[in-house]
């Protein structure tokens, strides 16, 4: 049976990560706190981040960009930008 937090993301109840998904505090915070609906939202804006800016997951540099941006993204409600991106129009 699934288990139902608060996710401070979508600052509503909603149900939460199966196991912790990423390592360490920010492991911990993100399986206490986010919700399997905006984690899910973090990981289309991660697979873009990654595509755009050509990131390379065995930088290291690369790697800390991406952990900024998923705590500022989850934890800071910013919204992820892009130089020159422009999303697809709704028609």
């Amino acid at each position: 049976m699934s288990k139902i937090i608060y996710c401070t993301f979508l600052k509503e109840e909603a149900e939460r990560q199966d196991f912790q998904i990423y390592p360490g505090e920010i492991g911990e915070r993100i399986y206490n706190e986010i919700s399997k609906q905006a984690w899910a939202q973090w990981i289309n804006k991660q697979t873009m981040l990654i595509n755009e800016k050509k990131l390379s997951m065995m930088n290291l540099a690369d790697r800390q960009l991406l952990e900024k941006e998923m705590c500022n993204f989850l934890f800071e409600g910013q919204e992820i930008h892009i130089a020159g991106y422009v999303p697809p129009s709704k028609s």
